[in-house]
């Protein structure tokens, strides 16, 4: 009885070392398989304590994703996962953070990859803002084109940004644009500094400090009339967090061209760098493709020949 006792202890300890394993180094069905197994529960009673929890999921869905035949998708299914945490009792943003990489895989120690709930929280206090500013979420314009640099600074931080547009008003009597930036974890937006490059000036500068989120007036001192084109350039002093691992840009409407360029330090330069994309916050990335950093020019770059609804960025690894 005492070995039968020993060794049960024995198989605990090591199904939960495995557990703390594939939840850092994932892919998501393998986490979440190790999970149930490790709590010993069947998906019956699973399926139970989730809709305690107001969520429906069936048991074959709940097999396919630890089977990986499917991965959670819609935003009913990530609640679901978000629910799955607390009831396998797992560290918050485990399951969901192995859905938000590229191949199912975690990021390892990649820093400021931002997590679904960051960009939630995100799009929650952007939209306090607009409406305190009273500005709808397109502005009255449409994007026909828009080249965004980014420079990385010496300590790998997001150091500044400027930005491109051209766009074309649908409605008369636009005069403005609202500029939004939303800075790495860490960050200060109270000591970003907003410029009028070209054509704008700037107009009236909120933040949201626990977000990161920073949205500006740019103000172009005439009457827009639906049809009408415009040019304008403004920039983004950053430099007010720590290490970044990538550049994300997300997208309402669909729209026209979005290029973009990362410019990193010369004694800062990343060992590989990719592209990627997400249908929304909530979906997982996909679209990765390797993209060359230029060694003269230290920079990487996407070009998008039109946008759609949703997250386009570049990310990459330092050594």
């Amino acid at each position: 009885m005492r070995h039968g006792t020993q060794h049960a202890d024995v198989d605990v300890d090591v199904v939960t070392a495995e557990l703390d394993t594939v939840l850092r180094t994932g892919p998501f069905h393998v986490a979440l398989r190790a999970a149930i197994t490790a709590r010993g529960l069947p998906l019956q009673r699973v399926q139970h304590h989730l809709t305690r929890f107001g969520v429906k999921v069936g048991v074959t869905s709940l097999s396919y994703w630890q089977q990986g035949a499917r991965r959670p998708q819609r935003a009913e299914s990530l609640r679901a996962v978000r629910a799955l945490e607390e009831i396998l009792q797992l560290p918050e943003e485990s399951l969901i953070r192995l859905l938000t990489t590229a191949d199912g895989h975690a990021t390892g120690e990649r820093p400021s990859a931002r997590s679904y709930r960051a960009l939630v929280e995100a799009s929650g206090a952007l939209e306090k803002l607009l409406a305190e500013l009273d500005s709808p979420l397109d502005g009255g314009l449409l994007a026909i084109g828009q080249h965004e640099r980014v420079r990385i600074g010496a300590r790998r931080e997001l150091l500044a940004r400027d930005s491109q547009h051209i766009v074309r008003a649908h409605k008369d009597g636009v005069d403005r644009y609202v500029a939004v930036h939303h800075g790495d974890p860490g960050c200060a937006p109270e000591r970003m500094t907003v410029h009028a490059l070209e054509n704008c000036r700037t107009g009236r500068v909120l933040w949201h400090h626990e977000t990161g989120v920073l949205v500006a007036e740019l103000l172009f001192d005439t009457l827009l009339r639906a049809g009408d084109t415009f040019l304008f350039r403004y920039g983004v002093e950053d430099g007010t967090a720590g290490a970044a691992g990538e550049y994300i840009r997300g997208f309402g409407f669909s729209g026209g061209q979005y290029a973009l360029e990362v410019r990193f330090s010369e004694g800062a330069l990343p060992v590989r760098c990719h592209r990627f994309a997400q249908h929304s916050a909530a979906a997982p990335r996909g679209g990765r493709r390797e993209l060359p950093l230029s060694g003269h020019h230290r920079s990487v770059h996407l070009v998008e020949q039109r946008v759609r609804p949703g997250i386009v960025g570049i990310g990459w690894d330092w050594e």
